[in-house]
């Protein structure tokens, strides 16, 4: 199965007091890169977090924003700083004796003032939340999953289109090849008529041994027995329900030394033209397969 590395998705789960919200992001990667943006109080759960994603995904970079919005009681405790209140509000006394002022030191003046009033750090069972979390954070990964399928399906399609051209290239290539020995025979005797002005003749047998044998330095049957098999196990990876993209991208890489192999035994411009046009696909499906997973 081609699976895209490029995708997004992005889920709320609300539970009583508790709103949770993960936004999910991948890239291209060689690896599973996996980089969360989770609240402080939540750490803990980052290992599991990234198993949950681990579960779906085998490539690519991972990012994940976690929200987690808590309402209850327990989360909504504050504190008084005494020490930094007495020490405000002694200040402002001096600073209305200084200046003689007769105004009222309001409540307002005191609170407004940072770090006297704040949230208090008490210890919270967040663990009571994993289920929420985990749920959140498991259905942005199935959505995340089934927009790299669809994006995959669309890059699978284009896939088999170009490899029907170069499986229809290849039985041309293969037909052109078997009459190398006849090409190189005729090819012969116009040399050896340009040189000798037809004064000098040739043994016929000798004329084919010469031929036979640049015939056989020009032989690609074995080439184009290997690009059949690495098309068929192109295809074979594309079916399989596991990671592809590690093996494609190093598939193409035997497909483009086969080629370059036959374009330097090419005995013809017609079979060099063919295989120039089928590197031409191979490297859009390298562009293509650098995306997959």
């Amino acid at each position: 199965m081609i699976k895209s590395m490029t995708a997004f998705s992005r889920v709320e789960k609300t539970e009583g007091e508790l709103a949770v919200s993960a936004e999910i992001r991948s890239y291209n990667s060689r690896y599973l890169d996996t980089v969360l943006r989770i609240p402080q109080a939540y750490l803990s759960m980052e290992e599991r977090i990234k198993g949950l994603i681990s579960e779906k995904v085998a490539r690519g970079r991972i990012e994940l924003r976690l929200q987690i919005k808590d309402e209850s009681e327990d989360a909504c405790v504050f504190e008084i700083n005494r020490v930094r209140a007495s020490a405000y509000h002694g200040a402002l006394v001096q600073l209305k004796n200084m200046l003689n002022i007769d105004t009222e030191i309001s409540l307002n003046m005191l609170a407004g003032h940072g770090g006297i009033i704040k949230p208090a750090e008490t210890e919270r069972d967040t663990e009571k939340h994993w289920s929420v979390i985990a749920g959140c954070v498991t259905d942005a990964v199935s959505e995340l999953d089934a927009m790299r399928k669809k994006e995959g399906d669309f890059i699978a399609r284009d896939f088999v289109e170009r490899l029907d051209f170069i499986e229809k290239a290849m039985g041309q290539i293969e037909k052109e090849s078997g009459s190398l020995l006849l090409h190189y025979q005729e090819r012969l005797k116009e040399r050896i008529d340009a040189l000798t002005k037809g004064i000098t003749e040739i043994d016929p047998p000798r004329i084919a041994q010469e031929a036979a044998f640049l015939a056989d330095r020009s032989d690609i049957s074995e080439e184009i027995v290997r690009v059949k098999s690495h098309i068929q196990q192109f295809r074979a990876f594309m079916d399989s329900e596991e990671s592809s993209g590690r093996k494609l991208n190093f598939l193409l890489q035997e497909f483009n030394r086969e080629f370059n192999t036959m374009g330097s035994k090419a005995g013809n411009v017609e079979a060099s033209y063919t295989i120039v046009n089928i590197k031409s696909e191979l490297e859009k499906i390298r562009e293509q397969v650098q995306n997959v997973e």
